[in-house]
């Protein structure tokens, strides 16, 4: 009968190692092993290169093709990596350094937009003709204006089209220069009204003799934005203003929430004021003459004209020219008064004169013309706008909320006098005025629900929670690959060309089973000294015979190496 080995004999073959066993595999198995471990390498190495591959992002769109093949010349020479979009419409580079790339290449003066600007006239040929250098420089000039209008956040492009009369001097009326501006706008964006006239008076200051109303602007949808030629302009309300209106009655409401928000609560007052504002200008001048003074001592002289004249001859003198009138005056006779007598005075005159001869009449005459100064006021008046006409407001008030000692919640009116007071409040908050026709409405009423508050955004809309939530989920994508390829593909395969367990080592107390199968193993003794029982001898026999065909049926080689030993030893 043939003898079990010892344990150092059984567990010779697995003492070989994994080597030994690789070289009883078939050739498709090494060829398998050899696969898995290349398979295995390229998965972490592709799952380390796409975790540590940077984001592209969009350096700029829609460029032409100047300005595209100059920033991949300086993209070259800075060594900075840089891909195409589908289309080829925009260069795209790292997303960590774009904004450094961007200032890099302003500093550089790119991209240019596709436009010429007045370093065309440096490229001056030779003998160009006066017509020539003309055409240079308003080309020059819309290039410049151009790119100016493209600097604006909405605008994407810009065209600027200059009509400038060629100057003449035979020309009596002079033609002025026209522009038109035509704006290709960013997707979504509208330029307001003071934007289009801040492009228009940009024109207006940039060419000379150019007035606003040669300036047209139109998008590229064929809008007209500029209506400097439409009468109904002036007519219309200005933004500004309504804003201010917005404005001024937020602060109305604001003041009047304000005070009363400590006697009633922040949830229990609502206001609301309407103002009538005046946003006409007027300009006035007046010239007013106050009534004529008739005290002359207090007014002032304006001019003053005195003439004095005296003639001497008789009054008879004169007539129709002729031999009569020419003649030598006669005697003069002194007039007799009453009595035959002559005036003393002409008795005196008479001795005095001792001839006797009698005298001539004289004729005297004074005007005297004087001008005064004539009261005049002159004012001139410039009304200010957004003088407040007239203020209307109306306040609500909620009723008082109570609690009882039983927790129960009700709500009653205010009194006469609390309202009375919150009227009081109000129109001293708001500067109520009377003569200006302000009105003021309080009322007291029950609220039907409390506002609530805006809640603010969640945090998962927040951008950063969002980048971090992708770089998050790309690493446990690439973790989760790498784990199933793993758990599910390489290690069943591994396992599939592992060597098997080594039986355990039969003692020398045991000993085969005989031809006809039947189990001649002597079971071991417990520590005791004493016999196992039986149930536990048997089953501890069945579970050996099973691993021993178990072992004969998956590894007939190994089998068939033992009982080659055995039979070798037993001669």
């Amino acid at each position: 009968m043939a003898t079990i080995p010892s344990e150092a004999n059984a567990t010779n073959p697995a003492t070989t190692g994994r080597l030994a066993h690789l070289s009883l595999l078939s050739n498709q198995k090494k060829l398998g092993l050899i696969l898995s471990a290349a398979a295995v390498i390229a998965l972490l190495t592709g799952a380390l290169m796409w975790s540590q591959t940077p984001e592209y992002r969009a350096l700029y769109n829609n460029l032409s093709d100047h300005d595209g093949a100059a920033i991949i010349s300086a993209l070259q020479q800075m060594n900075i990596p840089y891909k195409f979009s589908e289309g080829g419409s925009a260069i795209l580079i790292p997303e960590k350094q774009v904004h450094e790339v961007r200032l890099k290449l302003a500093g550089q003066g790119l991209p240019k937009g596709g436009l010429v600007g007045f370093e065309l006239m440096e490229n001056q040929k030779f003998g160009s003709s006066q017509f020539l250098e003309q055409v240079n420089y308003q080309r020059a000039l819309e290039g410049e204006l151009a790119r100016s209008v493209q600097a604006l956040s909405a605008v994407q492009s810009a065209r600027v089209h200059l009509a400038i009369a060629k100057p003449s001097v035979f020309a009596r009326e002079k033609q002025q220069p026209s522009v038109s501006v035509l704006l290709n706008l960013y997707p979504g964006r509208v330029l307001g009204v003071e934007q289009v006239s801040a492009i228009v008076h940009l024109m207006a200051s940039s060419v000379p003799n150019l007035p606003v109303k040669n300036v047209t602007v139109i998008d590229q949808n064929g809008n007209l934005l500029s209506t400097q030629n439409d009468k109904k302009e002036d007519s219309r309300f200005d933004a500004k203003q309504l804003a201010y209106l917005q404005e001024l009655e937020e602060n109305y409401i604001r003041r009047i929430e304000t005070i009363l928000t400590p006697i009633t609560g922040a949830a229990n007052v609502r206001a609301q004021v309407t103002a009538d504002v005046d946003f006409s200008r007027i300009d006035r001048a007046e010239e007013i003459y106050r009534p004529n003074n008739t005290e002359t001592d207090g007014a002032s002289i304006r001019s003053q004209q005195t003439h004095e004249s005296m003639s001497i001859g008789s009054k008879l003198d004169g007539g129709i020219p002729g031999a009569l009138t020419n003649r030598p005056p006669e005697p003069a006779i002194a007039p007799i008064e009453a009595g035959g007598k002559k005036p003393a005075g002409d008795k005196a005159e008479d001795e005095d004169n001792g001839d006797k001869t009698p005298s001539l009449p004289t004729d005297k005459k004074k005007e005297s013309t004087i001008n005064y100064e004539v009261d005049k006021t002159v004012q001139h008046t410039q009304n200010s706008t957004g003088n407040i006409k007239r203020l209307s407001a109306a306040v609500v008030v909620n009723y008082r909320k109570k609690t009882d000692a039983n927790g129960e919640v009700t709500y009653e009116p205010l009194s006469n006098e609390e309202i009375k007071e919150i009227n009081n409040l109000v129109r001293e908050a708001m500067g109520y005025n009377e003569k200006r026709g302000d009105s003021l409405t309080v009322t007291n009423n029950l609220f039907t629900g409390e506002t609530q508050a805006v809640s603010e955004a969640p945090f998962w809309k927040d951008p950063d929670v969002i980048m971090l939530a992708k770089d998050l989920a790309k690493q446990l994508l690439i973790l989760g690959v790498v784990l199933v390829f793993l758990l599910k593909i390489l290690r069943p395969f591994l396992k599939s060309l592992a060597p098997p367990a080594p039986t355990p080592a039969l003692t020398d107390k045991t000993s085969h089973a005989d031809v006809n199968g039947t189990a001649l193993e002597q079971l071991p003794e417990q520590t005791d000294g004493t016999a196992m029982p039986q149930t536990i001898q048997k089953s501890i026999f069945d579970e050996n015979l099973k691993r021993a065909k178990q072992l004969a049926l998956e590894e007939p080689v190994i089998v068939a190496n033992v009982v080659k030993d055995w039979m070798v030893k037993n001669g």
